[in-house]
């Protein structure tokens, strides 16, 4: 099992997000500061700007959503999950790449999180 914490800016949002459009389950739900969600085996923290992770370091930066970073999640059929999802109204950051080990797009989250979709070259 691997753990991923993922800054957001509002946890209640997040969690919806990951539930209805990528099939995590809900492992905890603390309220307005942090949840955690579940697929497979990855276990997704979000944490909220009022939880521990949000406070500022001690040279005064900021933890805040929307980096680069990303994990992935391989599917079977990319093109027609991406239609699912763009029909629920979701927000990507490009369109479908094609690559020598398979084809990738970067799906954003409430809060500008990526998370990878990835369908491995047949």
């Amino acid at each position: 099992m691997s753990s991923v914490r993922y800054m957001v800016d509002d946890v209640k949002e997040a969690l919806d997000f990951y539930r209805e459009y990528l099939g995590f389950t809900v492992e905890w739900d603390m309220g307005p500061n942090f949840a955690s969600v579940r697929l497979d085996d990855l276990s997704l923290w979000l944490a909220g700007p009022g939880s521990s992770a949000g406070r500022p370091m001690p040279d005064g930066a900021k933890p805040e959503a929307g980096g680069w970073n990303r994990f992935v999640i391989e599917v079977d059929d990319i093109e027609a999950r991406v239609q699912r999802l763009k029909d629920a109204g979701a927000s990507f950051r490009n369109e479908i790449v094609r690559g020598p080990g398979g084809a990738q797009i970067l799906i954003q989250d409430p809060s500008g999180n990526v998370v990878e979709l990835f369908q491995r070259a047949s």
